[in-house]
């Protein structure tokens, strides 16, 4: 069974399949997009510690995945420069928005806010396992295949930790409760996006 198996992962809705005919024909933008989404990753994470500099496992866990993402950050833009492709300007991630729009902005505690904020980076890391693997299954180039596949077990781990990480400070009960009522927001959210080949999500 795949790393990155809707089954495994959790996801409720499967990519449209389309999605990866229209990637293949968009290869600049698509790798640039995700440039910018490794980008965001590591910004996320440090924002996360500099909210919650007090608890000791979001320190441990999240600073080494700052430095990773970075680093997929410089693995993509190299593959760009190989290819001679510019990174031209950063673009909106509209998916990554509205997940973001229903956080809980107030009547909340800031305890509860941080398991909010873990599961919803689990829920990006989680779609773009499963985005990545599509990739590496149906990519033509080899290269990329292999490129690809590479970025999926590093994002099945990354959605694990985060997992891990609000079972560190919740109930477990609480954690898969928020956690269910995420996918169901996700499900929403993707059923109003339409597939474009330019994204990553």
């Amino acid at each position: 069974m795949s790393t990155a198996d809707n089954s495994i992962l959790g996801l409720k809705m499967p990519t449209d399949p389309r999605w990866v005919d229209l990637a293949s024909i968009s290869l600049e933008e698509i790798l640039t997009d995700h440039a910018f989404c490794e980008q965001k990753a590591a910004t996320q994470c440090i924002s996360i510690i500099q909210r919650y500099p007090d608890k000791e496992k979001v320190v441990q866990v999240l600073s080494p995945i700052v430095t990773e993402e970075w680093g997929h950050f410089r693995m993509v833009y190299a593959e760009m420069k190989k290819r001679g492709y510019e990174l031209g300007p950063q673009r909106k991630d509209e998916y990554v928005n509205l997940l973001m729009e229903n956080q809980p902005k107030s009547g909340f505690h800031h305890e509860e806010k941080l398991l909010h904020r873990l599961l919803t980076s689990a829920l990006i890391e989680a779609r773009s396992c499963e985005r990545f693997r599509l990739l590496s299954e149906g990519l033509e180039d080899e290269g990329l295949r292999k490129f690809y596949y590479k970025f999926m077990v590093s994002e099945a781990g990354h959605y694990r930790a985060f997992i891990d990480l609000a079972e560190q400070y919740f109930p477990a009960e609480k954690v898969r409760s928020t956690w269910n009522e995420w996918l169901k927001m996700e499900e929403r959210i993707l059923a109003q996006l339409t597939p474009r080949g330019d994204r990553m999500h």
